[in-house]
């Protein structure tokens, strides 16, 4: 049994986490016009976190400068509160893990020692901040970076609950922080889904999403570690599940098909039915879009008994890659405190929409609560955390199965013949790191005789790092006016990825990371784990970068017929990166 142990929250309606349970029981909604983020349109509203960079250093006690990052302050106060509400101290760190999530990192730092007249290749990297949040707390036993977008703080649930089942290790601190930035804010004014009000999801005159900003960290550990070591135990993350919606960059299916896949996955590996959850916080952006589809996925999975549904986006603002940890805090003291948190603002119903809690509801028992967190790309991920049983049953460390690595395919040495005919309409969008990593994809499926792997895991240092300079310089060269669309959906790192997945009609889990040097590492990591502990049978990862022109591609799987290696151990996995991180 995976047990929660310590939580740390920094958002708009509090900077720790008794502030943050008295904001909710208060009502307090967090959203204002812009204070501290620079930009042009100040009077739009935005969750920002009520401290400046120079506020958060100064809590810290870190120096603050130009090249502060204050997605690393944000995470940095997180961290630090959810491993003292744990009670581990920096001293033990070398036996806990880390995997954060986050999508612009220290953009806020990079968009302002952006030269529009010289090429920059140092964006991108998402591990960056990680890394910086670590120099302030301590060394971790293991360091990595999820990256998909709006789930990235949820994915990172995932791995960690796997390192935990395998026995790698016994405790993990899992979340993820993001800051407001010009690039971040003036992306999504491009896509025309931000509201000049505040929010209202759910609500039929629903308009568009407020950003936000923030960072959550959770301590995870299993029920043993945690009793032995006298840790008050806050409650069970019971499921989870993930899976990709394959449909298109940044909107939700009609049909939802992704968030259904999701929230099924979650309840069946926490061996629930859907009459047994009492509450569920919804992704609800506020968007007409994400509003209808995340509603008809609810209802395909709870029929006509959809359980009590808000979205806290109302009071925090979208918190993008850190929202799947931020909202995951709120729903741990909703269970903790029994009450159920209003969804602000909302008051006509949508046509043939959920209906959500209007008023706080008190006095609730909250046995099984699901977290839902969707991000661009379709990348879908659903958590369910539990009251604790009454009769602890120990739990096994599971017998890890060996995994093998059946093909190996670098774009480099693929004959002309066998590359695959991508349709001109699709392949003139495609940048070059997308062209490749999607051509070596194919040709690696093929001569794996895979159609559809189980899983699609993605190691990218710098994603589509062309993309994301060219919106840095229209936006340094032409201002916050227009900005074209295109160049910020690609500029997430799981755009590879979801590619991949959209192209190939595949469902199942999708995950990106973006840790430097290390990302190869952390996505064989990721589908090692899945295939040893006997929840995957196939996998394909992926190592795709622009500098470089770096494309390689391998299937994971648990036949060793045709095995080119056999991973055993994460010692195996770091062998094997080392033949091919160059």
């Amino acid at each position: 049994m995976i047990v929660v142990t310590g939580t740390g929250i920094v958002s708009a309606i509090g900077t720790n986490t008794p502030e943050v349970a008295r904001a909710l029981l208060a009502d307090t909604n967090g959203i204002a016009p812009v204070r501290f983020l620079e930009t042009q349109h100040r009077q739009m509203p935005v969750g920002e976190v009520k401290l400046s960079n120079e506020d958060l250093a100064q809590r810290l006690g870190v120096p603050c400068t130009a090249q502060t990052s204050r997605t690393m302050l944000l995470g940095t106060l997180a961290l630090r509160e959810a491993l003292a509400m744990a009670g581990i101290s920096s001293e033990q760190l070398a036996d806990v893990a880390l995997v954060s999530g986050t999508t612009v990192a220290d953009m806020d730092c990079a968009e302002r020692r952006f030269d529009a007249a010289q090429s920059c290749n140092s964006l991108g990297d998402c591990g960056r901040s990680t890394e910086e949040m670590v120099q302030h707390i301590g060394p971790f036993g293991f360091v990595t970076t999820c990256s998909t977008a709006c789930s990235s703080a949820a994915n990172a649930f995932i791995l960690g609950a796997n390192l935990l089942r395998s026995g790698r290790f016994k405790q993990m601190v899992v979340g993820g922080t993001e800051c407001l930035s010009r690039f971040h804010f003036n992306g999504f004014r491009s896509l025309m889904i931000l509201d000049g009000e505040p929010c209202r999801p759910f609500d039929d005159t629903r308009a568009g999403l407020n950003l936000g900003e923030g960072a959550a960290f959770v301590v995870l550990e299993t029920a043993e570690n945690a009793a032995q070591r006298g840790a008050e135990a806050l409650a069970e993350l019971s499921g989870w599940g993930n899976a990709c919606d394959a449909f298109h960059q940044t909107a939700s299916s009609d049909d939802g098909i992704g968030a259904v896949l999701s929230m099924r996955q979650a309840l069946q590996r926490a061996g629930l039915k859907p009459a047994d959850i009492d509450y569920v916080n919804a992704h609800g952006t506020g968007t007409p879009n994400n509003d209808a589809s995340e509603s008809v996925a609810l209802r395909s999975v709870f029929g006509e008994n959809v359980p009590p549904v808000s979205s806290t986006k109302s009071r925090t603002g979208h918190t993008t890659s850190a929202s799947g940890s931020i909202e995951s805090v709120i729903c741990l003291l909703a269970m903790r405190q029994g009450f159920i948190p209003s969804n602000l603002n909302w008051q006509k119903p949508m046509a043939d929409g959920i209906v959500p809690v209007a008023q706080t509801l008190r006095e609730q028992q909250l046995r099984h609560v699901l977290c839902n967190s969707f991000g661009f790309g379709g990348n879908d991920t659903s958590l369910v955390f539990s009251t604790l049983p009454t009769s602890k049953q120990p739990s096994q460390t599971p017998t890890l199965r060996p995994v093998y690595v059946k093909t190996v395919v670098q774009f480099v040495d693929i004959p002309e013949t066998e590359l695959p005919r991508i349709p001109p309409l699709v392949s003139r969008r495609l940048s070059g790191v997308l062209r490749r990593a999607l051509l070596t994809s194919l040709v690696t499926l093929k001569r794996a005789g895979i159609e559809q792997p189980q899983a699609i895991i993605t190691g990218t240092a710098m994603g589509c790092v062309d993309e994301t300079e060219k919106f840095l310089r229209e936006l340094a060269n032409d201002g916050e006016g227009s900005l074209k669309p295109t160049n910020f959906i690609h500029s997430t790192h799981n755009t590879i990825s979801s590619l991949i997945a959209i192209h190939t009609h595949c469902h199942s889990y999708n995950s990106t990371y973006a840790h430097g040097q290390r990302s190869l590492e952390s996505a064989l990591t990721d589908a090692w784990l899945q295939i040893a502990l006997g929840d995957l049978k196939t996998a394909l990862v992926g190592w795709h970068d622009e500098e470089g022109q770096i494309a390689i591609s391998m299937v994971l799987t648990n036949e060793a017929d045709g095995a080119e290696y056999t991973l055993n151990s994460l010692e195996d996995v770091r062998q094997l990166c080392s033949n091919y991180s160059h």
